[in-house]
């Protein structure tokens, strides 16, 4: 199960295209809202950094461990501050690094990682001016070290999710998802 972490200002470019091409692949993904209003849907609806409201399938109390394979933070700058708000998030992305879980952060959301030392001395990139704390910042569009996958904005979201894809299930499930969606890189 992959864990998409939804707070009210998120990017939805870099929040959508990941959900829908993983789905496309047939694994099973979840969008989780954090720190919403309990009485509009649940707890369920986040609106995005530029007015696009989301109905998430959980809110982020309902996460559970069971077969957790990734957890998701898209960036914002106001959705990026609400994630590192909530105690749930950082509770499971400790819970991701103890357990070698597969992380993946894009835009200004890599900045979390920095700030709880997830990323010390590893390969990393960013928004400009969200350089995560104590990491190797590349520049690069996407980043892979490890279980840690950062990208640097709404324009790589494609390859941010590619490399969520490859992560999963490989190379020819990516190659498999850019011939359905006629992607020509």
């Amino acid at each position: 199960m992959v864990t998409v972490f939804l707070a009210n200002g998120f990017e939805e470019m870099e929040a959508m295209v990941p959900v829908d091409l993983l789905r496309r692949s047939k694994i099973q993904v979840q969008t989780a809202a954090v720190g919403t209003n309990p009485m509009m849907h649940g707890g369920k609806v986040v609106t995005g950094a530029h007015g696009i409201s989301v109905l998430c399938d959980v809110v982020a109390e309902q996460v559970t461990a069971d077969e957790m394979e990734m957890l998701v933070l898209p960036g914002g700058g106001e959705g990026t501050q609400n994630l590192e708000n909530s105690s749930i998030v950082a509770q499971w992305l400790s819970y991701a690094e103890k357990h070698d879980i597969f992380v993946g952060a894009i835009c200004a959301a890599p900045s979390i990682l920095g700030k709880m030392g997830m990323l010390d001395g590893k390969k990393a990139t960013a928004y400009p001016g969200f350089e995560p704390k104590n990491a190797v910042c590349t520049g690069d569009f996407v980043v892979r070290d490890g279980k840690y996958i950062t990208a640097k904005g709404p324009a790589a979201c494609l390859e941010f999710a590619f490399e969520l894809l490859s992560c999963l299930k490989g190379e020819q499930a990516v190659q498999s998802v850019k011939g359905e969606i006629q992607c020509q890189k």
